[in-house]
């Protein structure tokens, strides 16, 4: 029997040094478990003394990894409601607090100590220096300072508390001061320097200090000493050791595993590694219970009946408050109730006002809601549209104001803009709609279209402001009128400045055609002419007449009224018409002409003749800005090309002086003019027609060698859907 306990032995010591060598060669990929340990004594002897039970269990569970994660008193609670930890190892207070509120669960409790003398109970020490002769009994601390661990510390305060209580002392009303050191080393130490005249620790802990040489025994005095053969001086109760617990999310199947690893360690370890005995069976804890029911602590709080006089004691001042508070409720809802009067009487006033300011707009003005219905109406859009309010209101107002589009086609409800409006909550504007009057007439309008929000912020509908434009068309179309005769009349001034021109480019082929038909009359009479020699000259003498006739057509074209009706047109055609008829002019003036002209260019929806007169009035002004200069090289470009997918850009190019930069500011404008003789309407003219085309003419360029005007017509839509 004794050979088998040897080799049991010796077993177990080779065990436990195959578990210290590989306690720290525990893999990085292994899970990792946390034990939060109460740091009583500070996290650098937690670590120490904590470290190797963390190693022993790494090996023990390998692959698993666990690790001491150090916790004062006040972070032991917030760690476990957080889950930031596995497992936990505190006093047996703290412990039965988180048994209770956080259903933690004691697996193994501590055997403290000394592997030869194992103890898994602990007490309390109550102490002072042993040089205080005024301090003896349990009954001599009253009126001196008391200096403990923390209010949650079992053995550091809460243990002599109760002992205390026993003796009918109050730690916080029978001391002149009450203070609390953090850690067991920190309390010791300011009673031995005089800092507090009593301290309490835990048991073992002055023990330790005098082993390590930091204090001795024989300097400090135990106050109600027990005599029942425990090992340590203690003052107290004796209670059970710490427990190891598993928190509630930690699985049972590695608890288990923790607890028999334990519950092993101290058969499977030499001596003297680690700073107690061993683990063993939890224990009851049922005396750490009566004793924070003693001491009315959590989770044991007083939890007595209050009375109505309780109440009234201790809360006087807040039901005086809420006495108050009420008094104050009364004032202000009679005030509140005033103001609601006052408020309802307001909001009729504004709504008066309301409909005074809609009904003083000239603008017709209606709502409408999410279902297109009207759902108010001012006084200008009934006298503008004919229709009474009850006519609209709770209508649907594009039925009846906007159904149909000014060719006569049915103007869909999806398209319409004052339902988009609220459908994207976006506003729109319209410059020229049709709405429909009660008599069946209609009648152009612009108007806007809002999005109406209600007080949450919420689009409910849209209000529709318009206005009728009738008289403003009108007027457009007297200005159009008008400008259409000012053109009219620009061209028989040009007309007039080009006659000499024309008159001799007409006269060459009309003394052409005079002589040969002279020349054939002679021929007939002499009888000496063949038939072919006739018929050449017959073709000469047409030839001259085609041209004499094109020239003329082009000048009856020029000078006629324009029809008001677009078309498509090719603009490479009209710059070489155009450039027929200054043929004179550009032979006069020594001027090179350039075509640059991209046949593949687009056509054009315009009015011929307007566009003519662009051409012309552009061409001409280059022409005369180089012949009023000293330029040596006369030189007029003339380029088209695509700008973009959907216009066509014609530029003219001189090689003039350019253009001062006093002139280019009004250069637009009408009756400004360069010329001694001008009018100064071509260029006012020119932009006024290709606006009205939807185009663009602007001044490219002007840097004092040439200037370069440029414009742009849209294309055909035909073009433009093929483009």
């Amino acid at each position: 029997m004794t050979n088998r306990k040897y080799h049991l032995f010796a077993a177990n010591i080779s065990l436990s040094l195959l578990l210290l060598i590989a306690s720290g060669l525990v893999h990085a990929s292994g899970e990792i478990i946390r034990i939060g340990v109460l740091s009583h004594r500070g996290d650098a002897v937690t670590h120490q003394m904590w470290g190797s039970t963390a190693n022993y269990l790494s090996y023990a569970l390998h692959p698993k990894k666990f690790e001491v994660i150090p916790l004062d008193f006040d972070e032991v609670e917030p760690a476990v409601k957080d889950a930031a930890i596995d497992f936990l190892l505190v006093n047996s207070g703290i412990y039965v607090n988180l048994e209770v509120r956080y259903r933690i669960s004691r697996i193994v409790t501590l055997d403290n100590g000394t592997q030869e003398r194992p103890l898994n109970v602990f007490g309390g020490v109550i102490f002072t220096r042993a040089d205080r002769s005024d301090i003896n009994r349990l009954a001599d601390i009253r009126g001196h300072s008391l200096i403990a661990v923390d209010e949650t510390s079992l053995g550091g305060f809460q243990m002599a508390w109760g002992e205390m209580k026993k003796a009918q002392l109050s730690p916080y009303e029978d001391f002149t001061e009450l203070a609390f050191g953090g850690t067991h080393d920190k309390v010791v130490m300011a009673v031995k320097q005089g800092e507090f005249d009593i301290g309490t620790v835990r048991t073992n802990i002055l023990e330790r200090m005098a082993d390590k040489g930091d204090i001795e025994l024989k300097d400090f005095k135990i106050i109600n000493p027990y005599q029942n053969g425990f090992t340590y001086l203690h003052s107290t109760h004796l209670y059970p050791e710490w427990p190891f617990s598993k928190l509630q999310h930690t699985s049972n199947q590695l608890a288990r595993q923790v607890a028999v690893a334990l519950l092993n360690m101290q058969a499977s370890r030499p001596a003297g590694n680690f700073h107690y005995a061993g683990w063993t069976v939890p224990l009851d804890y049922q005396d750490v219970h009566e004793l924070f029911r003693n001491l009315q602590l959590p989770p044991y709080d007083p939890q007595h009946r209050f009375t109505l006089l309780d109440a009234i004691e201790r809360y006087w001042r807040w039901l005086l408050m809420a006495l108050t508070f009420l008094m104050m409720m009364a004032v202000m809802s009679t005030w509140v109730s005033r103001l609601n009067r006052q408020l309802k009487k307001s909001n009729l006033y504004l709504e008066h006002q309301h409909d005074l300011v809609l009904d003083s707009v000239c603008d017709g003005i209606y709502g409408v809601d999410l279902e297109g219905n009207c759902t108010f109406v001012n006084r200008s859009m009934k006298s503008i549209t004919g229709w009474q309010a009850e006519d609209l209101i709770g209508y649907n107002q594009h039925q009846i104001l906007h159904h149909t589009h000014v060719d006569g086609t049915p103007h869909k409800p999806d398209e319409c803009p004052v339902y988009l409006t609220f459908q994207s909550n976006e506003p729109r504007f319209v410059e020229d709609d049709l709405f429909w009057k009660k008599d069946g007439s209609g009648f152009p309008v612009e108007y806007s279209s809002t999005p109406m929000q209600d007080h949450k912020g919420e689009t409910v509908g849209s209000v529709v402001v318009f206005r009728d434009i009738s008289e403003r068309k009108k007027a457009e179309e007297e200005a159009r009128r008008h400008q259409t005769e000012l053109a009219h009349m620009a061209r028989l001034n040009t007309m007039g400045e080009m006659a000499s021109g024309i008159a001799h480019e007409l006269n060459q082929p009309l003394t052409a055609i005079a002589t040969n038909a002279y020349a054939s009359i002679q021929m007939l009479e002499s009888g000496n002419i063949s038939n072919e020699k006739l018929a050449d000259i017959m073709e000469k003498i047409g030839h001259q007449a085609e041209r004499s006739g094109e020239i003329i057509r082009q000048l009856r074209q020029f000078v006629r009224k324009e029809q008001p009706q677009r078309c498509p047109l090719d603009l490479n055609e009209l710059i070489e018409e155009v450039l027929m008829l200054l043929r004179p002019e550009v032979r006069k003036a020594g001027v090179t002409v350039q075509r640059n002209l991209d046949r593949s260019i687009k056509k054009v929806m315009a009015q011929r003749i307007q566009i003519e007169q662009v051409i012309l009035n552009l061409v001409k002004n280059a022409i005369e800005a180089m012949v009023n200069s000293d330029v040596e090289t006369r030189r007029l470009a003339i380029t088209t090309g695509m700008g973009g997918s959907h216009s066509v850009i014609v530029s003219v190019e001189d090689s003039g002086p350019g253009i001062s930069s006093e002139m280019r500011d009004g250069l637009f404008d009408p009756f400004i003019t360069s010329k001694k003789k001008g009018l100064g309407l071509g260029l006012s003219i020119s932009l006024g027609i290709i606006e009205a085309h939807q185009g663009n003419l602007y001044l490219d360029s002007s840097s004092g060698e040439g200037a370069i005007f440029r414009f742009a017509l849209p294309l055909d839509h035909e073009e433009a859907t093929h483009e």
